[in-house]
């Protein structure tokens, strides 16, 4: 019975540990990973109390590993590289739907001195409060893609900078998804996108949206310093996911030390608290902190994230 009771903490360890969810409620199920490694304890009290050494061994075993991959993917600060003089802050915030007011996000830009915000689940109406509310005394320059026809209204997204922009386009995916690059006086420039990947919780076609999403996200490519920054409905215990980061990027919060830091949580309830949200960056941009913020009516605490470019010019 004690072994019976360890199989399930068993099965989701060699789902974790092989990357091999697919899915629904499988790919849902993943971010809840932390949960499962922390009551990994449960099934091992019960095998301890009823002297199975069966069951104490796989618990055991389960526990462990799945602590361990936790830990993998997210403690400890990454190593990065040496950067140059020049930085520049960037700050991502979910609207929820657009419904967040819009003086907390002016407050996060003014009181945190962002150079460039990115923005999801932006609405006409927010848009509108957010720049009645001095959004754009702070940030001058925008690029803002409205939802698409047939979308939902709070598709949107958008990126407003202190520094001079030029639009390039979007990344395909559920919902608008705008890239921007700021320009270099040498170097490669610094190119950023507002990443808001379709959320996979529902039913097998969100999951196929959510793969979709994730794969067609650039890689990082040498004519470019390229960002990717956002809600990516996505936690390092995905393997679609990991394989984002595989391509070449550094996840900010952990090259900083905050990769167990959460940034997604239900409003109306503690718990859970899950890690969606992740600022990708190329490899030859040092982190030099990665800070979560909440932001008053949103259910997403906002990244706020110090970026050195390497030596070769400034970016504006």
């Amino acid at each position: 019975m004690t072994v019976a009771a360890a199989l399930p903490w068993a099965v989701w360890a060699l789902i974790r540990g092989t990357g091999r969810e697919r899915g629904f409620p499988l790919v849902p199920a993943l971010a809840f990973t932390p949960y499962a490694a922390a009551t990994a304890l449960l099934p091992l009290a019960a095998a301890v109390r009823t002297r199975s050494r069966a069951g104490v061994a796989l618990a055991l075993a389960s526990g462990a590993w799945l602590g361990t991959v936790v830990l993998a993917d997210r403690a400890g600060r990454a190593p990065g590289p040496a950067g140059g003089s020049t930085r520049v802050r960037i700050a991502t915030v979910s609207l929820r739907r657009g419904l967040v007011p819009a003086e907390p996000v002016v407050d996060l830009v003014i009181r945190h001195d962002v150079d460039v915000l990115v923005v999801q689940e932006l609405t006409p109406d927010a848009e509108r409060r957010l720049t009645g509310a001095g959004l754009l005394r702070a940030l001058p320059h925008a690029h803002v893609i409205p939802a698409r026809p047939g979308a939902v209204v709070s598709a949107s997204g958008a990126v407003w900078s202190r520094l001079p922009l030029t639009p390039h386009g979007s990344v395909a995916g559920g919902f608008e998804q705008p890239t921007v690059r700021l320009d270099r006086a040498d170097g490669p420039r610094l190119e950023i996108t507002a990443v808001h990947t379709r959320p996979p919780a529902t039913s097998p076609a969100a999951v196929r949206g959510w793969a979709a999403d994730l794969a067609a996200l650039p890689s990082p490519a040498p004519e470019v310093l390229r960002v990717l920054a956002g809600d990516f409905n996505a936690t390092a215990d995905h393997a679609a996911f990991r394989d984002v980061l595989r391509r070449g990027y550094v996840d900010a919060a952990r090259a900083a030390g905050r990769g167990l830091a959460w940034t997604w949580r239900p409003l109306r309830l503690r718990f859970p608290w899950l890690t969606l949200d992740h600022v990708l960056v190329d490899p030859r941009l040092a982190v030099a902190g990665c800070v979560p913020v909440p932001v008053r009516g949103s259910d997403h605490r906002a990244l706020v994230v110090d970026l050195v470019l390497p030596p070769g010019g400034a970016a504006g």
